[in-house]
């Protein structure tokens, strides 16, 4: 049960919040109490600020993640007396009843549903309950924000995390790939992303090449990080034209033959030159696929750096997808339904995608088992072979991004 604080703490905007030291986590039972933090925040609104200047450059996006975040936080102190760092996966359960019906209402629910400004007396974290594709892009968010949290040493654990593996096991079915319509969402909002400082400009461009890895080549995400560009080679076919091509080192330590498109090359050397890297990559290089913001061919990183993490990846895709998502709501009041599956959709979703849309477009089943790298359609089709010279070129006619 919430145990009620001793002091008279009322709902207000983050940037004016002050909560007292016993309700600020800095002794949050959910508190890493191992390794080295990676952020410098003793207590929860800090941490809170770190996760949300990664977006501040992105309007709709930071609004969006403050809006959920302060919520939550709010929540945790006034309704539930304990620091946002001590919550349970019991408390989040409750929180998540909490969205659908705010009350009391006069102390959560701003008067008559209206919008005020952060900085009016009447400001209010809600307008009225809210919907279930709102309650669940909550839940997206809160838990992205979790996860990197303890991605940055800050906290132990996710208490959202058993939520969502309960929630993903108890559905009947779930087909795990993005329809042409919110695939283009997807691409549209890459498109849209700022470049006004170098550092966005950096992740703009490893955005696209990191998406267009998953989407083309429709590698898993441990290869785009167990690979390199040094992987990537040309040779001659049999009518004497070039044709590149990435090897790839996939699961179960297999390895095949990815078509490097001309549009995957030129995504290539788009993302390179980018860098200040050469256009094309040199035999056995050992620059990874995708590389951490701040590599450059002028700094030791790009010679040195270790690749990113898969759970790095992973938190890029579920960002833009986040993203994309916000927008499509933004946009089209009627877009709900395909918002809610991008928020369910992970890195894989690409791989799943690209395949599905191949064998939409015609492309042979044999060159799709072979592109992705699976072991057989049926039980006998292991002995059929797609010449690789006609896969590289079916590949290249009816499998592209268009970005």
């Amino acid at each position: 049960m919430p145990t009620s604080p001793p002091y008279a703490l009322q709902p207000a905007p983050l940037e004016t919040l002050v909560i007292p030291a016993t309700l600020n986590g800095s002794a949050g039972l959910n508190r890493a109490v191992t390794g080295r933090p990676q952020i410098a925040a003793d207590h929860d609104l800090d941490a809170i600020r770190a996760w949300l200047s990664r977006f501040v450059d992105t309007k709709t996006t930071f609004e969006n993640y403050r809006k959920e975040a302060e919520r939550l936080l709010l929540w945790s102190v006034v309704e539930m007396g304990k620091p946002l760092s001590s919550l349970t996966h019991e408390d989040c359960l409750r929180y998540q009843q909490f969205l659908a019906d705010p009350r009391p209402a006069g102390t959560w629910v701003a008067g008559g549903g209206r919008k005020h400004p952060r900085s009016d007396a009447r400001w209010r974290p809600f307008y009225g309950p809210l919907s279930s594709s709102s309650q669940r892009q909550a839940t997206v968010i809160l838990n992205v924000m979790f996860s990197w949290l303890v991605q940055a040493g800050y906290l132990a654990g996710n208490p959202l995390s058993l939520s969502r593996q309960r929630t993903r096991h108890a559905a009947p079915r779930i087909t795990r790939y993005l329809e042409p319509s919110v695939w283009q969402a997807v691409k549209d909002f890459i498109a849209t992303m700022p470049k006004q400082t170098d550092r966005e400009k950096a992740h703009a461009y490893r955005v696209r090449w990191l998406f267009t890895l998953l989407y083309l080549g429709g590698l898993r995400i441990a290869e785009v990080g167990a690979n390199t560009m040094g992987q990537f080679f040309v040779r001659h076919d049999a009518d004497g034209a070039l044709r590149w091509w990435l090897t790839v080192h996939g699961k179960g330590d297999k390895r095949r033959l990815v078509p490097a498109t001309r549009e995957m090359m030129m995504e290539l050397s788009r993302y390179r030159q980018h860098l200040g890297l050469s256009a094309l990559p040199s035999p056995n290089e050992d620059t990874p696929l995708v590389l951490p913001i701040g590599a450059t061919a002028s700094s030791e990183r790009t010679k040195t750096c270790a690749p990113l993490t898969r759970a790095a990846l992973h938190a890029i895709v579920k960002d833009v997808f986040a993203g994309a998502a916000a927008r499509l709501r933004e946009r089209d009041d009627t877009a709900s339904a395909r918002a809610d599956l991008l928020e369910m959709a992970s890195a894989h979703w690409l791989r799943h995608s690209a395949g599905s849309h191949m064998a939409d477009r015609k492309v042979d089943l044999r060159t799709v088992r072979d592109n992705l790298g699976h072991a057989s359609l049926t039980t006998t089709s292991i002995y059929l072979h797609v010449d690789d010279d006609r896969r590289h070129q079916e590949t290249e006619e009816k499998h592209r991004v268009d970005w």
